[in-house]
């Protein structure tokens, strides 16, 4: 989108003095010139990143048994809570069966109890015994309840499988790996970035990455947090960016290429031929409505694909001279002419 300016701005300038004109004898050197234009401009910090799933998990087992039933297939897509493994729990059930009945008996026993102690045939301390003995006997329900729910492995978030690692009849122990599971409908992209950016760098600055899986595309996003600390090895602090990723495109482990975008802004920029430079100066050949072409000092900022951007020195609708530098001096006389074909 910058080389269409840059290819508008180069013209014949009418004003520059024809072939007939000089300045001081001189013969006017024939030279291409550049009209200064105002662009968008941003910098751009880059550097290499990993995707992270935005939720990840490893799905173990909880307790040694045997697989009685799976309910998904590798790859599936699962919502929040449905069940993917069932492990054997006959012996559970019969012990939930037992504590519910006990359960069942000792309430009846406290009711009964309770309306005696009313009519003074019982005493208080029998009662908050009986009481006792019905808690303990629910405390004993919930637990067998809970060790049933052991045997149920749910997904704890939506996301997407990966290969299952059991089959029925599989003796399962605690820490088995039975699938893993990962969010993907947003990516966490961790990159390095040397400490010397550490100023440029804050939450909410937007970023761009580019895997070369899909070369043509490029996945926007937004650094979320920075870490707390910058390594001192490599004196690089890590930062991390949330990417949306609702067609699934990319995957956890992916090598990504990022730019982080920074201070979008509009700036005067020429073109990079234009600019030279003199131990410490940096100038550029201004022409102005005398034909004369004129060094004017300048501040540069960023560089992009042949383009300076220039922050001091120059306004908008300057021409500079970019082509015929070789013939330059201060005060040279100078005529305009169309840039050679292909340039």
């Amino acid at each position: 989108m910058f080389g269409a300016g840059i290819a508008g701005a180069l013209c014949g300038c009418g004003d520059v003095p024809g072939p007939g004109t000089s300045s001081g004898g001189l013969k006017p050197a024939p030279v291409t010139l550049h009209v200064v234009t105002s662009s968008q401009w941003v910098d751009r910090i880059q550097a290499l990143g990993t995707a992270r799933a935005n939720e990840s998990v490893t799905l173990t087992a909880k307790t040694a048994e045997t697989v009685a039933r799976i309910h998904f297939s590798d790859g599936a897509q699962v919502r929040a809570g449905d069940v993917l493994v069932e492990l054997t729990d006959r012996a559970e059930l019969a012990q939930l069966k037992e504590a519910q009945a006990a359960y069942l008996e000792a309430e009846k026993q406290y009711e009964r109890l309770r309306g005696l102690v009313e009519q003074g045939t019982v005493t208080r301390s029998q009662v908050d015994q009986q009481l006792a003995t019905r808690d303990a006997a629910r405390a004993r329900m919930e637990a067998i309840r809970v060790r049933l729910s052991d045997r149920v492995i749910s997904a704890p978030f939506a996301g997407v499988l990966g290969f299952r690692s059991v089959s029925p009849g599989t003796l399962v122990q605690p820490g088995t790996v039975i699938t893993t599971l990962d969010d993907i409908s947003a990516i966490k992209l961790d990159f390095s970035v040397p400490e010397t950016f550490l100023a440029a760098l804050a939450p909410g600055q937007m970023i761009a990455a580019r895997s070369v899986a899909w070369p043509e595309r490029a996945f926007t996003g937004v650094v979320s947090s920075l870490d707390s600390r910058v390594d001192p090895l490599t004196r690089a602090i890590m930062v991390r960016a949330q990417l949306p990723n609702p067609e699934h495109l990319l995957k956890p482990g992916m090598l990504l290429s990022v730019e982080v975008i920074d201070r979008p802004r509009a700036s005067l920029s020429v073109p990079e031929v234009a600019v030279s430079a003199l131990r410490e100066r940096t100038f550029v050949y201004r022409v102005g409505t005398d034909g004369i072409a004129r060094e004017v000092d300048v501040r540069i900022g960023a560089r992009r694909s042949g383009e300076v951007e220039i922050l001091e020195g120059l306004t908008a609708g300057d021409r500079v001279v970019t082509d015929g530098l070789v013939r330059m001096r201060d005060g040279v006389p100078v005529r305009a002419v169309e840039p050679a074909a292909g340039g």
